[in-house]
Protein backbone atom coordinates (compact mmCIF):
# COMPACT_ATOMS: atom_id res chain seq x y z
CA UNK A 1 0.00 0.00 0.00
CA UNK A 2 1.27 3.42 -0.83
CA UNK A 3 0.76 6.90 0.52
CA UNK A 4 1.75 10.10 -1.17
CA UNK A 5 1.99 13.85 -0.81
CA UNK A 6 -0.71 16.04 -2.28
CA UNK A 7 0.96 19.43 -2.14
CA UNK A 8 1.85 22.19 0.26
CA UNK A 9 -1.51 22.96 1.80
CA UNK A 10 -2.27 21.31 5.14
CA UNK A 11 -5.44 19.88 3.61
CA UNK A 12 -3.68 18.81 0.43
CA UNK A 13 -2.20 16.04 2.43
CA UNK A 14 -1.41 12.39 1.82
CA UNK A 15 -4.48 10.24 1.23
CA UNK A 16 -4.19 6.50 1.76
CA UNK A 17 -5.07 4.41 -1.28
CA UNK A 18 -6.36 0.87 -1.49
CA UNK A 19 -5.70 -0.98 -4.77
CA UNK A 20 -8.15 -0.14 -7.56
CA UNK A 21 -9.74 -3.15 -9.23
CA UNK A 22 -11.46 -3.24 -12.59
CA UNK A 23 -13.31 -6.34 -11.46
CA UNK A 24 -15.00 -4.87 -8.38
CA UNK A 25 -16.41 -1.53 -7.40
CA UNK A 26 -15.86 -1.02 -3.70
CA UNK A 27 -13.47 1.81 -2.88
CA UNK A 28 -11.01 3.10 -0.34
CA UNK A 29 -13.70 5.17 1.36
CA UNK A 30 -14.12 2.04 3.47
CA UNK A 31 -10.86 2.64 5.27
CA UNK A 32 -12.28 5.90 6.64
CA UNK A 33 -16.05 5.37 6.55
CA UNK A 34 -18.23 2.84 8.28
CA UNK A 35 -20.76 1.95 5.58
CA UNK A 36 -21.98 -1.16 3.82
CA UNK A 37 -23.01 -1.44 0.18
CA UNK A 38 -23.53 -4.14 -2.43
CA UNK A 39 -20.44 -5.49 -4.20
CA UNK A 40 -20.37 -5.05 -7.98
CA UNK A 41 -19.53 -7.88 -10.41
CA UNK A 42 -16.63 -7.96 -12.86
CA UNK A 43 -16.69 -5.19 -15.42
CA UNK A 44 -15.08 -3.73 -18.49
CA UNK A 45 -11.92 -5.78 -19.16
CA UNK A 46 -12.28 -8.07 -22.16
CA UNK A 47 -10.19 -11.25 -21.97
CA UNK A 48 -10.44 -11.83 -25.72
CA UNK A 49 -10.25 -8.47 -27.52
CA UNK A 50 -11.63 -8.40 -31.06
CA UNK A 51 -11.43 -5.91 -33.87
CA UNK A 52 -14.72 -4.32 -32.84
CA UNK A 53 -14.44 -0.61 -31.85
CA UNK A 54 -15.52 -1.57 -28.33
CA UNK A 55 -15.21 -5.34 -27.78
CA UNK A 56 -16.48 -4.84 -24.23
CA UNK A 57 -19.88 -4.20 -25.80
CA UNK A 58 -19.82 -7.35 -27.91
CA UNK A 59 -22.67 -9.82 -27.58
CA UNK A 60 -20.16 -12.67 -27.40
CA UNK A 61 -20.16 -15.15 -24.55
CA UNK A 62 -17.21 -13.41 -22.95
CA UNK A 63 -19.03 -10.10 -22.90
CA UNK A 64 -22.12 -11.71 -21.40
CA UNK A 65 -19.91 -12.96 -18.56
CA UNK A 66 -18.75 -9.40 -17.92
CA UNK A 67 -22.30 -8.01 -18.09
CA UNK A 68 -24.64 -10.34 -16.18
CA UNK A 69 -27.92 -10.77 -18.03
CA UNK A 70 -30.39 -8.06 -17.13
CA UNK A 71 -28.08 -6.22 -14.73
CA UNK A 72 -27.50 -2.53 -15.35
CA UNK A 73 -24.86 -0.23 -13.96
CA UNK A 74 -24.28 3.42 -13.07
CA UNK A 75 -20.95 5.15 -12.67
CA UNK A 76 -19.86 8.74 -12.06
CA UNK A 77 -16.75 10.95 -11.99
CA UNK A 78 -15.49 12.14 -8.58
CA UNK A 79 -13.37 15.28 -8.33
CA UNK A 80 -11.89 17.90 -5.99
CA UNK A 81 -11.21 16.99 -2.34
CA UNK A 82 -12.30 14.07 -0.17
CA UNK A 83 -15.39 15.82 1.22
CA UNK A 84 -16.59 16.71 -2.28
CA UNK A 85 -16.02 13.13 -3.42
CA UNK A 86 -17.95 11.84 -0.41
CA UNK A 87 -20.88 14.13 -1.30
CA UNK A 88 -20.83 12.74 -4.85
CA UNK A 89 -20.75 9.20 -3.46
CA UNK A 90 -23.96 9.86 -1.55
CA UNK A 91 -25.64 11.31 -4.63
CA UNK A 92 -24.47 8.32 -6.67
CA UNK A 93 -26.08 5.94 -4.17
CA UNK A 94 -29.31 7.94 -4.49
CA UNK A 95 -29.28 7.91 -8.30
CA UNK A 96 -28.47 4.19 -8.44
CA UNK A 97 -31.41 3.46 -6.14
CA UNK A 98 -33.77 5.71 -8.10
CA UNK A 99 -32.84 4.09 -11.41
CA UNK A 100 -32.49 0.53 -10.07
CA UNK A 101 -28.88 0.21 -11.22
CA UNK A 102 -25.80 -1.35 -9.64
CA UNK A 103 -23.40 1.36 -8.56
CA UNK A 104 -19.79 1.31 -9.77
CA UNK A 105 -17.70 3.26 -7.24
CA UNK A 106 -14.36 4.79 -8.32
CA UNK A 107 -11.42 4.97 -5.89
CA UNK A 108 -10.79 8.12 -3.88
CA UNK A 109 -8.69 10.42 -6.08
CA UNK A 110 -5.89 12.83 -5.19
CA UNK A 111 -7.02 16.14 -3.76
CA UNK A 112 -7.94 18.30 -6.77
CA UNK A 113 -6.32 15.90 -9.24
CA UNK A 114 -9.56 16.32 -11.17
CA UNK A 115 -11.29 19.69 -11.04
CA UNK A 116 -14.84 20.52 -12.05
CA UNK A 117 -14.60 24.30 -12.34
CA UNK A 118 -17.21 26.85 -11.24
CA UNK A 119 -20.90 26.10 -11.61
CA UNK A 120 -21.97 29.60 -10.45
CA UNK A 121 -19.77 31.10 -13.18
CA UNK A 122 -20.99 28.55 -15.76
CA UNK A 123 -17.38 27.55 -16.35
CA UNK A 124 -16.99 23.80 -15.85
CA UNK A 125 -15.44 20.81 -17.55
CA UNK A 126 -17.97 18.92 -19.67
CA UNK A 127 -19.16 15.51 -18.44
CA UNK A 128 -17.08 13.81 -21.14
CA UNK A 129 -13.95 15.76 -20.15
CA UNK A 130 -14.31 15.00 -16.47
CA UNK A 131 -15.05 11.30 -17.06
CA UNK A 132 -11.91 11.03 -19.18
CA UNK A 133 -9.85 12.94 -16.60
CA UNK A 134 -10.93 10.57 -13.84
CA UNK A 135 -10.06 7.52 -15.92
CA UNK A 136 -6.68 8.94 -16.90
CA UNK A 137 -5.82 9.77 -13.30
CA UNK A 138 -6.68 6.31 -12.03
CA UNK A 139 -4.52 4.72 -14.74
CA UNK A 140 -1.72 7.13 -13.85
CA UNK A 141 -1.91 5.96 -10.22
CA UNK A 142 -1.64 2.36 -11.40
CA UNK A 143 1.25 3.03 -13.80
CA UNK A 144 3.26 4.95 -11.22
CA UNK A 145 2.69 2.19 -8.65
CA UNK A 146 0.91 4.55 -6.28
CA UNK A 147 -1.93 2.07 -6.48
CA UNK A 148 -0.07 -1.15 -5.82
CA UNK A 149 -1.41 -3.74 -8.29
CA UNK A 150 1.15 -6.45 -7.45
CA UNK A 151 -1.23 -7.91 -4.88
CA UNK A 152 -4.41 -6.97 -6.73
CA UNK A 153 -5.66 -10.45 -7.54
CA UNK A 154 -9.39 -10.88 -7.20
CA UNK A 155 -11.89 -13.20 -8.85
CA UNK A 156 -11.55 -14.75 -12.30
CA UNK A 157 -9.80 -11.77 -13.86
CA UNK A 158 -6.90 -11.80 -11.37
CA UNK A 159 -6.27 -8.21 -12.42
CA UNK A 160 -4.06 -8.49 -15.47
CA UNK A 161 -4.01 -4.72 -15.20
CA UNK A 162 -1.02 -5.18 -12.87
CA UNK A 163 0.93 -5.33 -16.12
CA UNK A 164 -0.84 -2.23 -17.36
CA UNK A 165 2.01 -1.14 -19.60
CA UNK A 166 1.42 -4.11 -21.88
CA UNK A 167 -2.32 -3.51 -21.92
CA UNK A 168 -2.20 0.17 -22.85
CA UNK A 169 -4.48 -0.24 -25.84
CA UNK A 170 -7.19 -2.06 -23.89
CA UNK A 171 -7.01 0.46 -21.03
CA UNK A 172 -7.34 3.45 -23.36
CA UNK A 173 -10.18 1.73 -25.17
CA UNK A 174 -12.05 1.18 -21.91
CA UNK A 175 -11.46 4.82 -20.94
CA UNK A 176 -12.76 5.99 -24.30
CA UNK A 177 -15.85 3.84 -23.91
CA UNK A 178 -16.68 4.87 -20.34
CA UNK A 179 -15.96 8.54 -20.96
CA UNK A 180 -18.35 8.74 -23.88
CA UNK A 181 -15.71 10.16 -26.22
CA UNK A 182 -17.45 8.42 -29.10
CA UNK A 183 -20.89 9.25 -27.73
CA UNK A 184 -23.45 6.61 -26.82
CA UNK A 185 -22.61 3.05 -27.84
CA UNK A 186 -25.74 1.08 -28.77
CA UNK A 187 -27.32 -0.53 -25.75
CA UNK A 188 -23.93 -0.71 -24.04
CA UNK A 189 -23.32 2.84 -22.78
CA UNK A 190 -25.37 5.99 -22.35
CA UNK A 191 -23.19 9.01 -21.57
CA UNK A 192 -25.06 11.76 -19.71
CA UNK A 193 -24.16 15.17 -21.14
CA UNK A 194 -26.37 17.38 -18.94
CA UNK A 195 -24.40 19.24 -16.27
CA UNK A 196 -24.85 22.08 -13.76
CA UNK A 197 -24.89 24.71 -16.52
CA UNK A 198 -28.12 23.39 -17.99
CA UNK A 199 -29.84 21.12 -15.50
CA UNK A 200 -31.00 20.72 -11.92
CA UNK A 201 -32.10 17.12 -11.32
CA UNK A 202 -35.21 16.63 -9.20
CA UNK A 203 -37.52 13.76 -8.24
CA UNK A 204 -41.29 13.78 -7.67
CA UNK A 205 -41.48 17.58 -7.78
CA UNK A 206 -43.76 17.78 -10.85
CA UNK A 207 -41.58 20.48 -12.42
CA UNK A 208 -39.95 18.65 -15.32
CA UNK A 209 -38.78 21.21 -17.88
CA UNK A 210 -39.48 24.26 -15.70
CA UNK A 211 -36.88 27.06 -15.66
CA UNK A 212 -34.70 27.03 -12.55
CA UNK A 213 -34.63 30.15 -10.36
CA UNK A 214 -30.86 30.57 -10.86
CA UNK A 215 -29.80 31.66 -14.34
CA UNK A 216 -26.66 33.43 -15.65
CA UNK A 217 -27.13 37.17 -15.28
CA UNK A 218 -27.06 39.49 -18.27
CA UNK A 219 -23.55 40.76 -17.53
CA UNK A 220 -22.19 37.22 -17.41
CA UNK A 221 -24.03 36.30 -20.61
CA UNK A 222 -22.38 39.14 -22.49
CA UNK A 223 -18.93 38.80 -20.93
CA UNK A 224 -18.64 35.01 -21.37
CA UNK A 225 -20.98 34.76 -24.37
CA UNK A 226 -23.09 32.27 -22.42
CA UNK A 227 -26.18 30.81 -24.02
CA UNK A 228 -27.04 28.33 -21.27
CA UNK A 229 -30.54 28.06 -19.81
CA UNK A 230 -30.98 26.05 -16.61
CA UNK A 231 -34.04 23.84 -16.39
CA UNK A 232 -35.27 21.47 -13.71
CA UNK A 233 -35.56 17.88 -14.88
CA UNK A 234 -36.93 14.74 -13.24
CA UNK A 235 -34.05 12.23 -13.15
CA UNK A 236 -36.44 9.25 -13.14
CA UNK A 237 -38.27 10.48 -16.24
CA UNK A 238 -34.98 11.26 -18.02
CA UNK A 239 -33.19 7.96 -17.35
CA UNK A 240 -35.80 5.56 -15.96
CA UNK A 241 -38.28 3.18 -17.64
CA UNK A 242 -39.30 4.21 -21.12
CA UNK A 243 -36.25 6.43 -21.73
CA UNK A 244 -33.47 5.84 -24.25
CA UNK A 245 -30.96 5.69 -21.39
CA UNK A 246 -32.89 2.93 -19.65
CA UNK A 247 -31.89 0.44 -22.37
CA UNK A 248 -28.14 0.96 -21.84
CA UNK A 249 -26.16 -1.45 -19.70
CA UNK A 250 -23.99 1.38 -18.36
CA UNK A 251 -25.30 4.85 -17.51
CA UNK A 252 -22.28 7.18 -17.14
CA UNK A 253 -22.60 10.53 -15.36
CA UNK A 254 -19.99 13.26 -15.08
CA UNK A 255 -19.90 15.19 -11.80
CA UNK A 256 -22.59 14.43 -9.23
CA UNK A 257 -21.61 17.27 -6.91
CA UNK A 258 -24.15 19.84 -5.83
CA UNK A 259 -24.47 22.64 -3.28
CA UNK A 260 -27.05 25.30 -2.41
CA UNK A 261 -26.59 28.55 -4.31
CA UNK A 262 -28.82 31.63 -4.53
CA UNK A 263 -31.98 29.88 -3.50
CA UNK A 264 -31.40 26.88 -5.75
CA UNK A 265 -29.12 23.86 -6.04
CA UNK A 266 -26.19 23.77 -8.42
CA UNK A 267 -27.07 20.37 -9.87
CA UNK A 268 -29.20 18.01 -7.73
CA UNK A 269 -32.25 19.09 -5.75
CA UNK A 270 -33.47 15.88 -4.12
CA UNK A 271 -33.71 16.26 -0.35
CA UNK A 272 -36.84 14.26 0.31
CA UNK A 273 -39.20 11.88 -1.45
CA UNK A 274 -42.48 11.82 0.51
CA UNK A 275 -44.20 9.68 -2.12
CA UNK A 276 -41.42 7.09 -2.20
CA UNK A 277 -40.67 5.74 1.26
CA UNK A 278 -37.74 3.66 0.00
CA UNK A 279 -35.91 6.71 -1.33
CA UNK A 280 -36.94 8.85 1.65
CA UNK A 281 -35.40 6.24 3.96
CA UNK A 282 -32.22 6.07 1.85
CA UNK A 283 -31.78 9.85 2.04
CA UNK A 284 -31.99 9.68 5.82
CA UNK A 285 -29.53 6.78 6.07
CA UNK A 286 -26.89 8.37 3.82
CA UNK A 287 -27.05 11.87 5.29
CA UNK A 288 -24.41 10.89 7.81
CA UNK A 289 -21.77 8.24 7.07
CA UNK A 290 -19.53 8.05 10.15
CA UNK A 291 -15.84 7.37 10.03
CA UNK A 292 -14.68 3.92 11.12
CA UNK A 293 -14.71 3.35 14.92
CA UNK A 294 -10.94 3.72 15.25
CA UNK A 295 -11.13 7.33 14.06
CA UNK A 296 -14.25 8.25 16.03
CA UNK A 297 -12.89 6.72 19.23
CA UNK A 298 -9.62 8.59 18.86
CA UNK A 299 -11.45 11.91 18.47
CA UNK A 300 -13.52 11.27 21.58
CA UNK A 301 -10.47 10.12 23.54
CA UNK A 302 -8.53 13.27 22.68
CA UNK A 303 -11.45 15.45 23.75
CA UNK A 304 -12.05 13.59 27.00
CA UNK A 305 -8.53 12.69 28.13
CA UNK A 306 -6.33 15.38 26.57
CA UNK A 307 -8.43 18.55 26.51
CA UNK A 308 -10.51 17.32 29.49
CA UNK A 309 -12.73 20.43 29.73
CA UNK A 310 -15.47 21.98 27.56
CA UNK A 311 -13.90 23.59 24.51
CA UNK A 312 -14.55 25.50 21.31
CA UNK A 313 -13.46 24.08 17.95
CA UNK A 314 -12.47 26.17 14.98
CA UNK A 315 -11.72 24.99 11.44
CA UNK A 316 -9.80 27.70 9.58
CA UNK A 317 -9.16 27.04 5.90
CA UNK A 318 -6.83 29.80 4.76
CA UNK A 319 -4.48 28.60 2.01
CA UNK A 320 -6.56 26.59 -0.44
CA UNK A 321 -8.43 27.93 -3.47
CA UNK A 322 -10.94 30.71 -2.83
CA UNK A 323 -10.33 30.60 0.93
CA UNK A 324 -6.94 32.32 0.71
CA UNK A 325 -8.77 35.53 -0.23
CA UNK A 326 -11.10 35.59 2.79
CA UNK A 327 -8.85 35.64 5.84
CA UNK A 328 -10.56 38.69 7.37
CA UNK A 329 -14.04 37.17 7.24
CA UNK A 330 -12.78 33.79 8.47
CA UNK A 331 -11.02 35.26 11.50
CA UNK A 332 -13.88 37.69 12.20
CA UNK A 333 -16.36 34.86 12.71
CA UNK A 334 -14.04 33.19 15.22
CA UNK A 335 -13.36 36.44 17.02
CA UNK A 336 -17.07 37.20 17.40
CA UNK A 337 -17.76 33.72 18.78
CA UNK A 338 -14.96 34.01 21.35
CA UNK A 339 -16.18 37.44 22.44
CA UNK A 340 -19.66 36.02 22.88
CA UNK A 341 -18.28 33.20 25.04
CA UNK A 342 -16.29 35.64 27.16
CA UNK A 343 -19.42 37.70 27.78
CA UNK A 344 -21.53 34.68 28.71
CA UNK A 345 -21.61 32.26 31.62
CA UNK A 346 -19.83 29.47 29.73
CA UNK A 347 -16.81 31.65 29.06
CA UNK A 348 -16.55 32.82 32.66
CA UNK A 349 -16.74 29.24 33.90
CA UNK A 350 -13.98 28.14 31.51
CA UNK A 351 -11.31 30.80 31.84
CA UNK A 352 -8.98 30.41 30.02
CA UNK A 353 -11.17 29.41 27.06
CA UNK A 354 -9.95 26.15 25.56
CA UNK A 355 -9.90 26.08 21.74
CA UNK A 356 -9.13 23.15 19.46
CA UNK A 357 -7.62 24.50 16.24
CA UNK A 358 -7.59 22.73 12.87
CA UNK A 359 -6.06 24.81 10.11
CA UNK A 360 -3.92 24.54 6.99
CA UNK A 361 -1.85 27.53 8.16
CA UNK A 362 1.41 26.23 9.74
CA UNK A 363 1.94 27.43 13.32
CA UNK A 364 5.20 29.05 12.21
CA UNK A 365 3.09 31.48 10.14
CA UNK A 366 0.61 32.43 12.86
CA UNK A 367 2.57 35.56 13.82
CA UNK A 368 0.63 38.68 12.84
CA UNK A 369 -2.68 36.82 12.54
CA UNK A 370 -5.58 36.42 14.97
CA UNK A 371 -4.32 32.89 15.68
CA UNK A 372 -1.02 34.38 16.74
CA UNK A 373 -2.83 36.75 19.09
CA UNK A 374 -4.70 33.85 20.69
CA UNK A 375 -1.56 31.75 21.05
CA UNK A 376 0.35 34.59 22.74
CA UNK A 377 -2.36 35.22 25.37
CA UNK A 378 -2.01 32.09 27.48
CA UNK A 379 -3.91 33.63 30.38
CA UNK A 380 -7.12 33.98 28.36
CA UNK A 381 -6.84 31.11 25.87
CA UNK A 382 -5.51 27.57 25.79
CA UNK A 383 -5.01 26.24 22.26
CA UNK A 384 -5.01 22.54 21.41
CA UNK A 385 -4.12 20.91 18.11
CA UNK A 386 -2.88 17.67 16.58
CA UNK A 387 0.02 16.98 14.21
CA UNK A 388 0.77 14.11 11.83
CA UNK A 389 3.63 12.77 13.91
CA UNK A 390 1.74 12.71 17.23
CA UNK A 391 1.78 9.32 18.92
CA UNK A 392 -2.03 9.19 19.17
CA UNK A 393 -2.40 9.77 15.43
CA UNK A 394 0.16 7.09 14.53
CA UNK A 395 -1.42 4.62 16.94
CA UNK A 396 -4.86 5.17 15.37
CA UNK A 397 -3.46 4.63 11.87
CA UNK A 398 -1.92 1.37 13.04
CA UNK A 399 -5.25 0.27 14.52
CA UNK A 400 -6.99 0.99 11.21
CA UNK A 401 -4.46 -1.13 9.36
CA UNK A 402 -4.82 -3.92 11.91
CA UNK A 403 -8.62 -3.83 11.61
CA UNK A 404 -8.26 -4.66 7.89
CA UNK A 405 -11.27 -2.65 6.72
CA UNK A 406 -9.89 -2.82 3.19
CA UNK A 407 -9.59 -6.59 3.36
CA UNK A 408 -13.21 -6.99 4.41
CA UNK A 409 -14.23 -4.73 1.52
CA UNK A 410 -12.52 -7.04 -0.96
CA UNK A 411 -9.63 -4.74 -1.79
CA UNK A 412 -6.65 -6.60 -0.46
CA UNK A 413 -6.87 -10.41 -0.69
CA UNK A 414 -5.21 -12.40 2.07
CA UNK A 415 -3.81 -15.00 -0.32
CA UNK A 416 -1.68 -14.34 -3.37
CA UNK A 417 0.13 -17.03 -5.39
CA UNK A 418 -0.19 -19.46 -2.52
CA UNK A 419 1.58 -17.21 -0.04
CA UNK A 420 0.03 -15.99 3.18
CA UNK A 421 -0.42 -12.31 3.79
CA UNK A 422 2.33 -12.35 6.40
CA UNK A 423 4.88 -13.78 3.98
CA UNK A 424 4.07 -11.56 1.03
CA UNK A 425 3.56 -8.19 2.71
CA UNK A 426 5.95 -5.43 1.80
CA UNK A 427 6.62 -2.65 4.31
CA UNK A 428 3.54 -0.42 4.33
CA UNK A 429 3.03 3.28 4.85
CA UNK A 430 0.33 4.20 7.33
CA UNK A 431 -2.76 5.99 6.02
CA UNK A 432 -2.92 9.73 6.61
CA UNK A 433 -5.94 10.19 8.86
CA UNK A 434 -5.15 13.38 10.78
CA UNK A 435 -7.85 15.46 9.09
CA UNK A 436 -10.53 12.90 9.93
CA UNK A 437 -9.45 12.64 13.59
CA UNK A 438 -9.62 16.42 13.78
CA UNK A 439 -13.19 16.33 12.48
CA UNK A 440 -14.06 13.78 15.15
CA UNK A 441 -12.53 15.99 17.86
CA UNK A 442 -14.56 18.96 16.64
CA UNK A 443 -17.75 16.94 16.90
CA UNK A 444 -17.11 16.85 20.68
CA UNK A 445 -16.73 20.62 21.19
CA UNK A 446 -19.46 21.59 23.66
CA UNK A 447 -18.69 25.32 23.53
CA UNK A 448 -19.46 25.42 19.82
CA UNK A 449 -17.89 25.17 16.40
CA UNK A 450 -16.68 27.88 14.01
CA UNK A 451 -16.02 26.65 10.48
CA UNK A 452 -14.87 28.31 7.28
CA UNK A 453 -17.82 29.44 5.19
CA UNK A 454 -18.15 27.37 2.02
CA UNK A 455 -15.78 24.62 3.15
CA UNK A 456 -17.07 21.07 2.71
CA UNK A 457 -14.91 20.08 5.69
CA UNK A 458 -16.89 22.49 7.88
CA UNK A 459 -20.12 21.04 6.49
CA UNK A 460 -18.96 17.53 7.36
CA UNK A 461 -18.25 18.57 10.95
CA UNK A 462 -21.66 20.23 11.23
CA UNK A 463 -23.33 16.98 10.14
CA UNK A 464 -21.33 15.03 12.71
CA UNK A 465 -22.36 17.47 15.45
CA UNK A 466 -25.98 17.35 14.32
CA UNK A 467 -25.95 13.57 14.75
CA UNK A 468 -24.47 13.84 18.28
CA UNK A 469 -21.89 11.13 17.74
CA UNK A 470 -19.74 12.27 20.68
CA UNK A 471 -20.41 11.56 24.35
CA UNK A 472 -18.56 12.28 27.54
CA UNK A 473 -17.31 15.52 29.18
CA UNK A 474 -16.03 16.89 25.88
CA UNK A 475 -19.49 17.11 24.32
CA UNK A 476 -22.72 18.28 25.88
CA UNK A 477 -26.20 17.55 24.54
CA UNK A 478 -27.01 21.23 24.18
Amino acid sequence: MNSFSLGRSRWRRKIHKMPFFFSISLLSLFIFLSFSYTEIPAFLISKNPTKLPFPQCSSSTGARNLFPAGEKFLWYSPHSGFSNQLAEFKNAILFAALLNRTLIVPPVLDHHAVALGSCPKFRVASPTEIRLSVWDHVIQLVQTRRLNMDRACFGSLCCAISGVRSFTGDVKQCGSLLSGVEGNVGQCLYAVEEDCRTTVWTYQQDNDGVLDSFQPDEQLRKKKKISFVRRRGDVYKAFGPGSKAEMATVLAFGSLFTAPYRGSELYIDIHEAPRDFRIHSLLQKTEFLPFVPEIMNMGKDFAVNKIKVPFLCTQLRLLDGQFKNHWKATFLSLKQTIQSLQAGDKGKANNPIHIFVMTDLPSTNWTGTYLGDLASDSDSYKLHYLQEGDEMVILTAEKIMAAEHGLRSGFLPRIHNGMTKKKRCNPVHLPDILLYIEEAVCSCASLGFVGTAGSTIAESIEVMRKNSICSGPGRSKS
